[in-house]
């Protein structure tokens, strides 16, 4: 299993179809597993993709329309049936509180986790105890207020083996240069920077329902990883401004600006029974990886630049 993927669990907007289970999306980065915005039927999609609720460690929100949070009572009723052992953090719009709150509390159950409530009450960094990536929320445009995603692992440093043969350093020594950011090799000093190179750490964006707005091209902004509705395609495009949605063409040429690396396209309308066309015209536009997401679909994180 890849140490980070994305697992679809189902890519249908308002309403399911046979074949479209309403959302649902689960990220595995490393030992933790972020949950977005689980509708109708995710816990038993989670089954058929053998996702465990004991792999979760975030839930994350961008709204509170049905198709998008529906699936969370399941969720928070069976981690406290499991009795997960370590904490769960849920993110989701402030100004949703109150359905948060009817959702989490929609049947009598045993509370036996810790499940950590984070509103987000507006743009910037929010609060991840313990994760090892940053987690930034991003306005949308939407009918109901609507935030992106965007995780971010820090920047590390990539070690060079031709120049660390080159000082001598070997086996233990070479821990302790990165612990220390320099030791004594022969005559002289050997400094991390001599011995590496910057790597970039790995980034995902998730952009559900929203119109093209700014918000979009700040979360998607070189992401190795881009989740993103294309809800309709360009000639509908009346429809998706009035509703608050993009089409495949939109969201294609957004991550084509923003640099994504890989684009993966999904929250499809019930009224397109193939999605042959969305492939087709984002392929107009995006000249990256391309996955029209299909129901249990396990996407690998691009390789590391």
């Amino acid at each position: 299993m890849s140490q980070r993927e994305l697992i679809v669990l189902g890519t249908g907007s308002q309403v399911p179809t046979k074949l479209r289970n309403h959302n649902g999306y689960v990220v595995r980065w490393g030992r933790e597993g972020l949950l977005f915005d689980p509708g109708e039927g995710t816990q038993r999609q989670m089954a058929f993709a053998g996702v465990s609720v004991s792999d979760l460690t975030h839930i994350a929100l961008t709204h509170f329309h049905g198709d998008h949070c529906l699936g969370l009572p399941g969720i928070v009723q069976r981690v406290n049936l499991d009795e997960v052992a370590h904490p769960i953090d849920a993110y989701y719009p402030a100004s949703g509180q109150v359905f948060f709150d009817r959702l989490c509390q929609a049947s009598a159950f045993y509370h036996r986790i810790d499940l950590r409530p984070h509103p987000v009450t507006g743009p910037g960094v929010l609060d991840t105890p313990d994760a090892t990536f940053q987690l930034r929320a991003v306005p949308l445009s939407h009918p109901v207020e609507a935030f992106g995603y965007r995780l971010t692992e820090p920047a590390s440093r990539r070690m060079l083996p031709d120049r660390l043969r080159a000082f001598g350093i070997r086996g233990p020594r070479v821990a302790e240069l990165q612990r220390a950011g320099s030791i004594v090799a022969g005559d002289r000093t050997v400094t991390l920077d001599e011995v590496s190179e910057p790597r970039p750490g790995q980034s995902f964006a998730f952009v559900m329902d929203t119109r093209l707005c700014p918000g979009v091209l700040e979360a998607a902004a070189g992401v190795d990883m881009l989740v993103i509705e294309a809800t309709f395609l360009d000639a509908e495009a009346h429809l998706a401004e009035e509703h608050g949605h993009l089409t495949a063409g939109q969201a294609a040429r957004a991550a084509a600006e923003a640099g994504v690396r890989t684009l993966v396209l999904t929250h499809f309308s019930q009224r397109y029974r193939t999605l042959d066309d969305h492939r087709r015209e984002a392929e107009e536009h995006f000249p990256g990886e391309l996955f029209v997401a299909e129901d249990l679909q396990r996407i690998p994180f691009p390789a590391r630049q």
